[in-house]
């Protein structure tokens, strides 16, 4: 690798797999230094960590809901490592209901994690970087913030808004040097798209028919979202701020009845 991130200290949310491993994994190939938050220190974690190595990577187990948690974790990273210059907000929950069948816990727990756990990582990660007068956020929206699909209520609402809470960051504090940006994925490979495959009657006639919806005709890989992460993390994305990105195939531009 080339060392786009050398120097960078980062807090990945959500890392122990799927997109957020992947992007922890190319932020350590590329000179960063990680915090793998997770909900608990769990086989997972360790298994990354150990592949990461104790010198590029801490785990800080918060769930991202809970704002002290979340500002303990943060901090303890930022002293471990010396700084903080980047934050990924990747950790979310898919709650997928009938909008009249969906209960209050179901809305609040979709919020709690997909929204406002953004929004509290925010919150610890600003006064750092606002006072090194530098830093990148990612959050990790969703092709559902673009689109939206029947019965997947409220989780396209919740990614509308962090969309919406990107756009209002990154224009907030330009000026001191800190850029705020989205990337929505669409169809990936991830554990959960796995399970989902798994429970159906068919898997591989389910993941094909998935994949023919897609232009390119393949479903994509938890590497693609990271190395356009790691390009918003790295001074080359310097200019960039405000926006998302969109990984998904192309899919989101066709029109589907």
């Amino acid at each position: 690798m080339s060392g786009r991130l050398h120097g960078k200290v980062a807090l990945v949310t959500g890392a122990a797999q799927g997109i957020g491993a992947a992007i922890a994994r190319l932020f350590v190939a590329e000179g960063a230094k990680v915090a793998i938050n997770v909900r608990s220190n769990d086989n997972r974690a360790q298994a990354l960590l150990a592949e990461l190595g104790p010198d590029n990577a801490l785990i800080v187990a918060a769930d991202v809901a809970e704002r002290a948690a979340v500002q303990r974790a943060l901090d303890h990273a930022a002293d471990y490592f010396g700084g903080l210059h980047v934050l990924v907000n990747n950790a979310g929950i898919n709650v997928f209901n009938d909008p009249l069948a969906l209960s209050d816990d179901e809305w609040e727990r979709c919020f709690a994690v997909d929204l406002k756990g953004a929004w509290h990582c925010c919150q610890a990660a600003l006064p750092h970087m606002l006072t090194q007068g530098a830093g990148s956020i990612i959050n990790i929206a969703s092709v559902h913030g673009h689109k939206i699909i029947p019965g997947a209520f409220p989780y396209p609402v919740a990614k509308h808004g962090l969309i919406g809470l990107t756009r209002a960051l990154g224009i907030q504090y330009a000026a001191q040097g800190v850029r705020v940006n989205s990337i929505s994925p669409g169809l990936i490979m991830t554990p959960i798209a796995e399970a989902y495959f798994n429970s159906c009657t068919d898997p591989a006639a389910e993941r094909q028919r998935q994949a023919e919806l897609l232009p390119c005709k393949r479903i994509g890989e938890p590497e693609e979202v990271a190395y356009t992460a790691v390009f918003l993390a790295s001074d080359e994305a310097r200019f960039i701020n405000a926006t998302d990105i969109l990984i998904d195939g192309g899919r989101s531009q066709l029109y589907h009845e």
